[in-house]
């Protein structure tokens, strides 16, 4: 089975310690190697994860999340950064739009105040 990224088989066999864009395959390729384990289904286990997690990861139906990158990290002992440089994330700076600290009715959440004695 072929798509725009190669075979299956071919991207989950290689691993760079750098790679040219991002590819979450690298990664988890990678961490299957540092822990020397077997396959995905052995990685789930070591992250404590359900297999169609990686599987969904693989396939690019589903982003690697914090608390995964956190889990690689400790399980591994390597850094965040080194793990994000593993699927080709080399952002300096994370921006975090106003919009999620705001709860989402604010105007209604609003203290009343209280009417004035005339």
């Amino acid at each position: 089975m072929k798509n725009e990224h190669g075979s299956y088989k071919k991207r989950y066999e290689t691993h760079t310690s750098k790679p040219e864009k991002y590819d979450p395959n690298n990664l988890l390729t990678g961490m299957i190697k540092i822990l020397k384990l077997k396959n995905d289904a052995a990685l789930s286990r070591a992250l404590e994860v359900a297999p169609p997690v990686i599987s969904k990861i693989r396939h690019g139906r589903l982003p690697v999340g914090a608390s995964l990158l956190i889990r690689m990290q400790e399980i591994s002992n390597m850094s965040i950064r080194e793990l994000r440089e593993m699927m080709g994330d080399r952002r300096n700076k994370f921006r975090i739009s106003d919009k999620q600290f705001k709860p989402r009715h604010a105007e209604k959440n609003a203290p009343q105040e209280p009417a004035e004695k005339a």
